[in-house]
């Protein structure tokens, strides 16, 4: 989600002094935009983002307005089963997962070995291998050979599983074993609960719930739309998931938040910021957790997590908040016309870190929020039978040529 500072970094459409791809004869074909920008691949119910006006929504309801108003379960609720939860709903909803998740007795004393092959990776590295362990113990079938009911037990279960695989994970190669959740504890404050194995303030648990529900889903970004292409061959919905954690892995999608308060602990001081941010831009360099690929406006995901910040204060929050303000005062006398504002990584890694969690956990946690989307994406895919079958153009050498002798 980072881009470059000056548009050379990052070209929409290849150079001009390239040559010409060869041409195909097939009628068929239709060339896209490099990278699918702006290509409307399919129709969906579940979200949308709205970039030039700086607004996103689950379903009919502003993702933003969700996040300030109502919990992570109702909004688990909304995006799996299509309406938001009255009370009874809610609370049956909240046993219905919080019994989910408990570690599988199959998967328990494969965990410390897992964690101890992938301990230079962190936890998610070996989310995906535990994760289709505990698919394979429950017996979890294609897409394809299950019934839409099914579809949805699968995708809980797999929803309420991934935070206590992450946290054991995580605590399990730092040394420590791990925290059985608590059915008592809403989604997020037990997620907190078994990473520190404290119960968390109120405050930070609620800041960690707003973060989980505001990057729960956001259009058909790299790793949605690899959870559906892969949905579309009637695979089973744990493959569906890990596609999407493999999309995730990259930096330019769901690593930044550490990148993005590495960054503040580069700059180091108040005095440094204005020389730091010019060398950069100038440079052409990135500056992490600042530009969108979408928004062409200021992210609502880092306006709400801004005020949530701020909220908390202190020290690293104001500094934060003078490095977003001096980026954009000095990209504006130093790209006129290029705009460039925070994305949801910036202050998300500050959010997190305020709350007391890991650096290395940053993007774990957001995946935590993420495969919530991605099921609901992974089961709206699974009811179109079409199968997602791209072309590409060929631009090799000249074909069929002889095969020369040995």
């Amino acid at each position: 989600m980072n881009v470059a500072t000056t548009p050379a970094q990052a070209p929409e459409t290849a150079p001009e002094t390239a040559p010409a791809p060869a041409r195909t004869a097939d009628p068929s074909q239709i060339d896209v935009p490099r990278g699918l920008k702006g290509v409307v691949v399919t129709e969906t119910g579940l979200s949308d983002v709205r970039g030039t006006e700086g607004f996103y929504h689950y379903r009919q309801y502003s993702a933003i307005d969700l996040a300030q108003q109502r919990t992570l379960e109702d909004v688990w609720h909304l995006m799996l089963l299509g309406e938001l939860p009255d009370e009874a709903r809610l609370a049956a909803f909240r046993a219905r997962t919080a019994r989910l998740r408990h570690l599988p007795a199959a998967l328990r004393p494969l965990l410390p070995a897992l964690a101890a092959a992938t301990a230079r990776g962190g936890a998610l590295s070996a989310l995906g291998a535990a994760l289709s362990v505990a698919a394979a113990d429950r017996g979890i079938r294609p897409l394809y050979d299950t019934a839409p009911e099914q579809r949805i037990e699968d995708a809980l279960f797999a929803t309420s599983l991934v935070p206590t695989l992450l946290t054991a994970l995580y605590r399990l190669q730092h040394g420590e074993q791990p925290v059985e959740p608590r059915e008592d504890l809403g989604h997020a404050a037990n997620y907190l609960y078994m990473l520190t194995g404290e119960e968390p303030a109120p405050a930070a648990a609620r800041a960690v719930e707003q973060y989980l529900i505001s990057t729960v889903d956001h259009g058909f970004n790299a790793s949605t739309f690899t959870a559906r292409v892969i949905a579309s061959t009637g695979a089973d919905l744990v493959a569906c998931l890990l596609g999407g954690l493999g999309a995730l892995s990259g930096p330019l999608h769901g690593g930044a938040p550490s990148r993005a308060l590495d960054t503040l602990d580069e700059i180091g001081t108040p005095d440094r910021i204005d020389d730091w941010i010019r060398t950069r831009v100038l440079a052409g360099d990135r500056i992490m957790g600042f530009g969108h690929p979408v928004y062409r406006t200021e992210d609502p995901r880092s306006r709400m997590l801004r005020g949530i910040a701020q909220g908390f204060g202190g020290e690293l929050v104001d500094f934060a908040v003078t490095v977003e303000e001096r980026v954009e005062a000095i990209l504006a006398e130093l790209k006129p016309g290029r705009e460039l504002h925070t994305n949801v990584e910036f202050y998300a890694g500050v959010v997190m870190h305020l709350c007391g969690l890991p650096r290395e956990m940053f993007t774990p946690t957001f995946a935590a929020a993420r495969v919530i989307g991605w099921s609901a994406n992974i089961l709206e895919q699974a009811a179109d039978p079409k199968i997602i079958r791209p072309a590409a153009r060929y631009t090799g050498a000249p074909a069929p040529q002889p095969v020369p002798a040995r």
